[in-house]
């Protein structure tokens, strides 16, 4: 089950950041926004394929004198790519839901990111391990965008593309979120009753 979510994570990773300047088979509505953001695109799309790997190297990491270094290269890495996100999104969108979906993605990825730092410098090691297990959630939004497009592209109907466009620009990400809440979400302690004797 990780063997392939590994291996599509690397895949979707080097092809993003090969398209940064390899973008001849770009869809139309990517091509506008790499002429309309000659700078700004192939950033985003760099630093964006960059953090699937960077994200769970550190976390894989977790633990060595190598951890922390890691996580500062990925926290400038995901700032980048979730500024870039914003105008990207926002220029020539496909739909107004659909940009929507991507800005809010970024602002997410940035805030759990933000979060994580924060926690971590002030020693709540739990909390910034939950931030960054969110935070690495959202990231997969970029595979799961490709393998949702994929799939419809084999079994959709092509006059409801911009609506299903809009609906992937928020599960793509929202619904490992959502999984990940749900995961990580601190348990109550349960009382004991007291015992006999006491």
């Amino acid at each position: 089950m990780v063997a392939p979510i590994a291996v599509f994570a690397v895949y979707t990773a080097l092809r993003a950041v090969s398209e940064s300047w390899n973008n001849d088979a770009f869809p139309d509505a990517l091509a506008i926004k790499l002429e309309l953001l000659p700078l700004v695109f192939p950033v985003h799309m760099v630093t964006g394929g960059l953090a699937l790997l960077l994200v769970p190297a550190a976390m894989l990491l977790r633990g060595t004198r190598w951890h922390r270094w890691m996580g500062r290269i990925t926290a400038v890495d995901v700032a980048l790519a979730g500024v870039t996100a914003v105008p990207v999104a926002l220029e020539a969108p496909v739909t107004v839901m659909s940009a929507a979906g991507f800005v809010t993605q970024g602002l997410v990825w940035m805030a759990l990111c933000a979060a994580g730092i924060w926690n971590i410098r002030r020693g709540n090691a739990d909390a910034h391990r939950r931030a960054m297990l969110l935070m690495a959630a959202v990231t997969s939004g970029a595979m799961f965008f490709r393998i949702y497009l994929a799939l419809w592209a084999i079994f959709g109907w092509r006059g409801g593309f911009k609506v299903f466009y809009a609906c992937d620009a928020w599960m793509a990400w929202g619904l490992p979120l959502l999984v990940m809440v749900a995961v990580t979400r601190p348990r109550k302690a349960t009382r004991q009753p007291p015992s006999a004797s006491q």
